[in-house]
């Protein structure tokens, strides 16, 4: 996600094998590698996850490094979603260390912590895994930021 002006509005899912579960409605990208969606756990942490698809596969039929890093920064942005208090952000920094593989069909979960808050960053760690076993642990930060206005004085 960015700091743009698009409607960053959950879209909650109401049918078919994700409802109950919601999603960023203006964010074509992770729209196009995902779709993604989170929800709150029993638990009360968010859980983001997705089911792999060919599309996420790379050419040894394992699931593309650059679909689980892209999956991590989306799970940074519903994680942190309480520390960013629905106000505009970008991904500073991420790093991820690949643990193991997925295959089509597995059913690929992300949970994770704020590990700090500050004024304008939030630092966030988590875990990417399918049935259990760890695929690619992660850390982040997340800065807040103001929307930039046009010259004129309207937003960007």
């Amino acid at each position: 996600m960015d700091g743009g002006e698009a409607d960053w509005a959950r879209r909650e899912i109401t049918e078919g094998p994700w409802a109950g579960w919601s999603m960023w409605s203006a964010d074509a990208f992770e729209l196009h590698a995902g779709p993604f969606y989170s929800r709150t756990d029993t638990d009360g942490r968010a859980i983001c996850a997705f089911r792999a698809e060919a599309k996420h596969m790379n050419g040894g039929g394992f699931m593309h490094g650059g679909c689980l890093m892209t999956f991590a920064d989306y799970a940074l942005f519903a994680i942190a979603g309480d520390a960013l208090a629905g106000g505009h952000s970008v991904t500073a920094s991420l790093s991820g260390e690949f643990l193991d593989s997925a295959h089509e069909g597995d059913l690929i979960e992300a949970k994770g912590d704020v590990t700090r808050e500050g004024g304008s960053l939030v630092f966030i760690r988590g875990m990417v895994t399918t049935a259990g076993r760890p695929l690619l642990t992660f850390s982040g930060i997340v800065k807040k930021v103001r929307p930039q206005r046009q010259a004129g004085g309207g937003p960007a």
